[in-house]
């Protein structure tokens, strides 16, 4: 019974985050919930850590796969950031930190999802995992400095703030992640990690970001209910952010790629890592940034299976 409660949210986001929207709406407009914040950082770090417990960095230094990380990793560095940022300026640009908020999503790649959705939908979980690391290493480096060039005349950046952010989240958990995972080795087989902890992990991380979701929405909510363009505005800003992303993706998959290794690329490029995105909007930008993100996380997740069943069916990356 309490498994089961457990495990819903990780088995059910595309109908637990709307809910904890409401959730959030409507605590947001009955009481002042602005005390919150001061714990996003330890949500954050509680919703990273499980992603890095038996994480396979050793996959980042083979030769594999050099050609889908190339052309996954310009998407992600080069194209899908300039795309962010000029969608913002049209979409957003009476509001500088929710073109912060769009920006920051689209400056950090892959996350625990890519690989999900890869194995999902029968792509090259090899080639994900290698994504995955890759992209959140160089996103986590690269992410301070492409928001002093994108946003920093928009909106004041801390360098030495997000690095230190960065560090916090990333890279602490990654080293606690690694020491908890050779821990778990000692009293576990590698099988037994797999089946029973490794099941497990993903439903940590669900609570933590819904707790991060409500507090970003609740204390936002007055002002959203005031101003309900800026809403339906991000709304649409994100679509076209995600419809673009996927196409852009898909035309490459398709024309490069065998369709194994294009359904990583396009899983390893349009999922952004969202959790991480929250975390620093919310403690670096403000909840008007971790508002954007908050809300991308709703057409990320029903994007992503919504594309993989209709790819799958009208086999848009060519027979298996």
């Amino acid at each position: 019974m309490w498994k089961k409660i457990f495990l819903y949210p990780a088995q059910n986001l595309v109908t637990t985050i709307p809910i904890v929207l409401v959730l959030g709406f409507i605590v947001g407009n009955l009481a002042d919930t602005g005390f919150l914040s001061e714990y996003i950082l330890v949500m954050t770090i509680l919703m990273i850590y499980p992603t890095m417990i038996g994480m396979q960095l050793r996959e980042t230094f083979s030769r594999a796969h050099g050609k889908v990380l190339l052309i996954a990793h310009i998407l992600n560095f080069i194209i899908i950031p300039l795309l962010a940022y000029s969608i913002g300026l049209i979409f957003l640009g009476d509001n500088p930190r929710f073109i912060a908020g769009l920006v920051l999503a689209s400056l950090l790649p892959t996350s625990g999802m890519t690989i999900s959705w890869t194995a999902l939908f029968q792509g090259n979980v090899s080639a994900a995992i290698k994504l995955t690391v890759t992209g959140l290493i160089l996103g986590s480096l690269l992410t301070p400095w492409y928001l002093f060039i994108l946003v920093g005349q928009l909106v004041p950046v801390d360098l030495w703030a997000t690095f230190k952010t960065i560090i916090t989240v990333v890279f602490l958990p990654l080293l606690a992640g690694s020491l908890t995972y050779r821990g778990l080795l000692k009293r576990l087989s590698k099988e037994d990690f797999q089946k029973k902890i490794k099941p497990l992990l993903p439903a940590f991380s669900v609570w933590a970001m819904l707790a991060i979701i409500f507090v970003s929405i609740s204390m936002k909510a007055k002002i959203m209910i005031a101003h309900p363009q800026l809403l339906l505005t991000s709304l649409l800003a994100l679509l076209i952010f995600y419809l673009s992303n996927f196409l852009i993706s898909t035309i490459i998959a398709r024309t490069f790629f065998t369709p194994k290794d294009g359904v990583a690329l396009i899983y390893g490029t349009v999922m952004r890592n969202l959790s991480l995105a929250l975390g620093l909007a919310v403690t670096n930008f403000g909840a008007e940034s971790a508002l954007l993100v908050t809300l991308a996380f709703i057409i990320q997740v029903q994007g992503a299976a919504w594309f993989g069943s209709l790819s799958r069916r009208y086999q848009w990356l060519g027979a298996s």
